[in-house]
């Protein structure tokens, strides 16, 4: 039986890998839900949303060379869309002057806030403020040949 682009089938699941799921459908024949097929949220794992033996409704996707896709979010009520989101107020200004670059921008710390006492944190604040120096001096070492200025050749 040759399958048409469109129709709208039932089968079921004859097993679930992990990019999708394989269902027989009534004519013999059998097609691939990819993952991104099986619903209208995002499928993590598809152990979720089915199980082997169980009749779904599924879309003719594609049918060539023996493979066929198919869809099973296709053959679901569209999800119910939410209205717009509220506007938020701008935030009042309360200079018309721009900002020097003395005066940090607004949510912006002048310093970094206290650590937290907790020793470990502590310790790996140390660890990765040390390591991230290290690296810097590097790529500013590696830097230093490519930055112009440097003696011209007549």
């Amino acid at each position: 039986m040759a399958l048409q682009v469109g129709s709208i089938l039932e089968g079921k699941v004859s097993s679930i890998t992990n990019f999708g799921a394989f269902v027989a459908l009534e004519g013999g024949g059998s097609g691939l839900v990819h993952i991104s097929e099986i619903a209208n949220t995002y499928v993590n794992d598809v152990h979720d949303f089915l199980e082997v033996g169980q009749t779904v409704k599924v879309l003719v996707l594609s049918a060539e060379n023996g493979k066929v896709n198919l869809s099973i979010k296709k053959t679901l009520p569209p999800p119910e869309r939410r209205g717009p989101r509220p506007a938020r107020p701008a935030a009042p200004r309360t200079s018309a002057l721009p900002r020097t670059a003395s005066a940090p921008p607004r949510g912006v710390h002048a310093r970094p806030p206290a650590p937290s006492g907790d020793p470990d944190f502590e310790d790996k604040l140390k660890h990765f403020l040390s390591s991230s120096e290290g690296k810097m001096a590097d790529l500013n070492r590696g830097m230093d040949g490519r930055r112009g200025g440097g003696r011209r050749r007549k």
